[in-house]
């Protein structure tokens, strides 16, 4: 990658990053199923406004539509309420960490529902140390116990498991205008989120919230939805599928940091010790760190191709 591509990545890292410490200021005043209304509303506003800034077209048909509201649904409105739920009681880190085991879920569904994206020894392996550094996050004492954060856990990497399901379903979006598809699914997932939060939180009945938890809303909004959609896309377009994975590696220590700086909480040692391994886990799915290790081709020789990144 180039170094811009780079430039771009590691600040995609820090901007999803923050996602779960501004959720954590949001938390502490609001219901999780309000903070997530607040952040797809607000980013749907934002999104809106960069297509009209754009001179794009907004989107039309139902067809299209329908599509917006199933990718809405499980790529926004179900896995953001799911994470911020657990993360109440779990943290910033924590659950940035759980939410890191999104391709270990996503190799195992494609395996299981496409011809093309078939499990290799490489992606079982990572899958297992996945699901290996869950467990040592949860903690071993807890996880045979019962213990609180297991409900937790369960919720966000519930929200994990939405995010590879959307994985799968957004291949049907091929060629479409990024900005309008992103659009076009955030405006859906406020539709769907709005009468579930009036039903379940009650808005009416909460106390006005701080100046500051009105603040996280809003940067969950336009910093970590709309601003990181479009991040997204361009490194996208500068380095590839494959390559944009990578932030996936690098989100969770982004939260750390934030965490310990932004929120003066310090990272456990099952934390340290779950990210590692899930880690590794990632790096045997991604293929790239165990390829680096490999004898190269002799010359005059060619090396096998490697396989194209998937868009």
């Amino acid at each position: 990658m180039s170094g811009r591509a780079w430039l771009l990545l590691l600040t995609l890292s820090l901007v999803w990053g923050s996602t779960f410490v501004f959720a954590d200021h949001a938390l502490d005043e609001l219901p999780a199923v309000l903070v997530a209304w607040g952040r797809v509303a607000s980013g749907a506003f934002f999104l809106a406004l960069m297509l009209l800034l754009a001179g794009q077209r907004w989107p039309r048909g139902w067809p299209r539509w329908r599509r917006y509201l199933a990718m809405g649904f499980l790529n926004n409105a179900l896995p953001f309420t799911l994470i911020f739920a657990g993360q109440v009681e779990l943290g910033a880190a924590a659950a940035a960490i759980l939410n890191a085991t999104t391709p270990t879920f996503t190799v195992l569904l494609a395996h299981a529902t496409t011809a093309d994206e078939r499990l290799t020894a490489g992606k079982a392996a990572g899958a297992l140390l996945g699901f290996l550094g869950v467990a040592l996050l949860i903690g071993l004492k807890q996880l045979s116990g019962l213990g609180a954060a297991l409900g937790p856990a369960l919720l966000v990497l519930a929200g994990a498991f939405s995010y590879a399901v959307a994985g799968l379903y957004g291949r049907r979006f091929r060629g479409e205008p990024p900005l309008a598809t992103a659009t076009g699914q955030v405006v859906c997932s406020t539709l769907l989120l709005t009468p579930v939060a009036l039903v379940l939180a009650e808005p009416w009945r909460v106390p006005m919230p701080s100046a500051e938890a009105w603040v996280s809303i809003l940067a969950l909004g336009l910093l970590c939805t709309a601003f990181a959609y479009r991040l997204y896309f361009r490194i996208l377009a500068l380095a590839g599928a494959t390559n944009l994975l990578l932030v996936t590696l690098l989100l969770p220590p982004s939260a750390m940091g934030l965490q310990v700086l932004l929120l003066g909480r310090p990272v456990g040692w099952e934390e340290l010790a779950g990210f590692a391994v899930i880690a590794l886990g990632l790096a045997a799915i991604d293929g790239r760190p165990l390829g680096l290790l490999r004898t190269p081709a002799p010359a005059g020789r060619p090396q096998q191709s490697s396989r194209p990144a998937s868009p």
